[in-house]
């Protein structure tokens, strides 16, 4: 194929796979720059960000849902909050660029460690859905839950035969 020796044709779940997988790699590596950023800047910088971020939109639009949202919840925002905020991204993101770097080498033992921390994750956005619904986490359920099923199915596929 093309030239290249022992080229292996893919299927179009294989490539959807590995576009998904990609992504929640970018994903992670946001995560992680997010939680650096919430531990060098602080809560005071937080929130004098978001305010100049959103004073455009606000002067403009008021009630903007969005960029009133974001100044409420960052008004108030502690040291402690700030924190448990930072170690959260840093941990999900640095655990999702790891899983994300096992499962496109194809190493099989990261397949179930991914399937379960994506389903725990999932899980919680479910319940999060239950109790505020909010479109975002219905978005994010549905592209989750697809994710799912295409490790699942890459697993599968690449299980030993005999």
């Amino acid at each position: 194929m093309d030239g290249v020796p022992n080229a292996v044709p893919t299927s179009w779940s294989h490539r959807l796979f590995r576009w998904a997988v990609i992504l929640k790699g970018i994903d992670g590596l946001l995560e992680v720059g997010g939680g650096v950023l919430l531990f060098l800047l602080g809560p005071h910088r937080v929130t004098g960000l978001v305010a100049f971020l959103t004073q455009h939109e606000l002067a403009e639009d008021p009630g903007d849902l969005v960029a009133g949202f974001l100044v409420r919840h960052t008004r108030h925002l502690g040291l402690a909050t700030v924190h448990f905020a930072a170690v959260y991204l840093l941990a999900h993101g640095i655990t999702k660029v790891g899983l994300v770097a096992g499962l496109l080498r194809e190493r099989r033992g990261v397949f179930p460690v991914a399937l379960g921390f994506l389903g725990l994750f999932l899980a919680y956005q479910v319940y999060r859905m239950l109790v505020g619904p909010s479109p975002a986490f219905a978005v994010l359920i549905v592209v989750d839950t697809v994710i799912l099923a295409l490790i699942w199915k890459e697993y599968a596929a690449t299980a030993p035969s005999g």
